[in-house]
């Protein structure tokens, strides 16, 4: 299977995983990125067995729209019993680091507000490190130089990515060869700082199960430990 093929394999199987759970009442929350639109598209085919999705992002809303799927905000919703989305990387311990477009403020809230987080991925984003995909941290624009500087004395490079704004209005700074050997602690430290809005670590709200796409089919990763 091509990379492409992988991730239509894990999009589909994320619909059939999630649909025992579909209900009349139903909130689905859906994430942002290549792996999880053709989650989208797979899912407008059961779109008559839910109530509504949550978008992690602008971009997602409007292709759950343009699919018929009625999209709500999140503060009229109460509970979600399942968020799907993809992921940068993950380790074993199913921590991830999203944020390579920009979404994951939203991406790590309505993470946080769901019964089940599903990641949907294919291999190539297994490590047993993370790190080696540069870690993204939203932060205010006024604070910019400032949270630089303190990303830079935990080892990181971080570099502005330049020409990007956040659908709430920030930037992003991209942290380059950082080691990231206890990422529940850095995630905490890194949002601690004045400037930061959050970070591309999903390590304190990891993913409860991880669809992987292989050559060989779809495997379904559970913590190692």
């Amino acid at each position: 299977m091509t990379q492409d093929e992988m991730k239509q394999a894990v999009a589909e199987a994320a619909v059939e995983r999630i649909r025992p759970l579909l209900q009349s009442d139903t909130v689905v929350g859906v994430g942002t990125g290549s792996t999880a639109n053709l989650f989208i598209d797979a899912l407008a085919g059961v779109k008559h067995l839910f109530a509504a999705a949550v978008a992690s992002s602008e971009t997602t809303a409007q292709r759950l729209r343009d699919h018929g799927i009625d999209v709500v905000d999140l503060n009229s919703v109460a509970e979600i019993a399942v968020y799907v989305d993809g992921a940068d990387e993950f380790n074993p311990h199913l921590h991830l680091i999203k944020g390579g477009g920009a979404a994951l403020t939203r991406e790590k809230i309505v993470a946080a507000v769901a019964k089940e987080f599903v990641c949907i991925v294919d291999s190539t984003k297994r490590v047993d490190l993370l790190g080696e995909f540069p870690l993204p941290v939203e932060v205010i624009p006024m604070a910019r130089s400032y949270v630089a500087r303190e990303l830079a004395k935990l080892g990181g490079m971080p570099i502005y990515r330049e020409g990007v704004v956040t659908d709430n209005g920030n930037v992003i700074l991209d942290v380059h060869d950082m080691e990231i050997l206890d990422p529940k602690a850095l995630e905490q430290q890194i949002n601690n700082i004045v400037g930061v809005v959050t970070n591309g670590l999903f390590a304190r709200r990891p993913a409860d199960v991880v669809l992987m796409g292989t050559p060989d089919g779809v495997e379904v990763l559970r913590d190692a430990h």
